[in-house]
């Protein structure tokens, strides 16, 4: 008999065992960390009571569902997982989903319902299709094996002489820096949304980052032109979150520097993987950029939306 019920704090162990699961069906091994679920339980947008759903099936839990709104007027994004063979209960969730985020969107224009899912997921396709959802954007998780061949602090490109790297973590203004940075390079892209620096640390679960793994490209009289965030909480892998080079600047080498020096980094810290999530249809060539510093697909993940007219 399937029961359904909103999530607690409590939960989040069994959580993150039904996604270990649902990983090793789409990925082929369990990548969800404990943390990163008790990180989404504590969103601050979210409102357990109204805001996540549970399935059990025979007191087993089969599926898991969040809503959480905090990416500007009349978009709210969510997580679905469910287990193969347990339909009905991803079908249920995602009935409860839309009505709570029907509610959420408050009638705004062009609100929508936006979903990432593996391109071979647990949850039935034709069934979320038959609900009136399609896919808008196709993205990669990209990773390098770092100890294929050594990794040594790369040399600034070619031309680009005075150009320094310096981590964020003994200045206290450069964190806030990055932020800006990250918010210039970022805005012309899919899906980005522009919030304020303590929203964007609560967005990134940046409150316990090492900001000494992120770092800000100067260049003598351009100042700071690029950044890159990286962190090493993941137990999978090293992460790069974020990558970005001022318009102006871009085509120079830049990014690719930043990348090796990640790289470097990440090896001499003892991981063997280091991986990203790239747009394949990003308009600055950052997928181009990846494969030819040599990344590869870990696997492959679509944008999904439901239109909340």
């Amino acid at each position: 008999m399937l029961t359904v019920r909103p999530a607690g704090p409590g939960d989040a162990g069994d959580i993150c065992a039904l996604l270990n699961a649902v990983d090793r069906i789409e990925i082929g091994r369990p990548e969800t960390d404990l943390h990163t679920v008790e990180a989404d339980l504590n969103h601050p947008e979210v409102n357990l009571a109204t805001d996540s759903w549970l399935a059990f099936d025979e007191g087993r839990l089969v599926a898991y569902a969040l809503v959480w709104a905090d990416s500007g007027p009349g978009r709210i994004d969510c997580d679905h997982y469910v287990l193969p063979d347990r339909q009905a209960a991803g079908a249920q969730l995602l009935e409860l989903m839309e009505a709570r985020a029907r509610e959420m969107a408050a009638g705004a224009p062009g609100a929508r319902l936006r979903l990432q899912l593996n391109v071979r997921p647990t949850l039935d396709l034709g069934l979320i299709a038959g609900y009136g959802w399609s896919t808008v954007r196709h993205y990669q998780v990209m990773t390098l094996d770092l100890t294929a061949d050594p990794r040594p602090a790369p040399a600034p490109p070619t031309g680009l002489g005075g150009l320094v790297l310096r981590d964020c973590a003994a200045d206290p203004a450069d964190p806030r820096r990055a932020h800006a940075l990250i918010e210039e390079t970022f805005a012309a892209h899919f899906g980005h949304v522009e919030r304020p620096y303590e929203a964007w640390l609560d967005y990134l679960d940046a409150r316990e980052l090492d900001w000494s793994l992120v770092w800000i490209a100067s260049l003598p009289v351009r100042g700071d032109v690029g950044v890159v965030l990286t962190r090493d909480d993941r137990t999978a892998m090293g992460w790069v979150s974020h990558i970005g080079v001022r318009s102006d600047q871009r085509g120079r080498g830049i990014g690719g520097h930043l990348l090796r020096h990640a790289f470097a980094v990440y090896a001499a810290r003892g991981r063997t993987t280091l991986g990203l999530g790239v747009d394949t249809q990003n308009e600055t060539g950052a997928l181009g950029l990846y494969e030819r510093h040599g990344m590869g697909v870990h696997f492959a993940v679509d944008t999904w939306e439901l239109p909340l007219p």
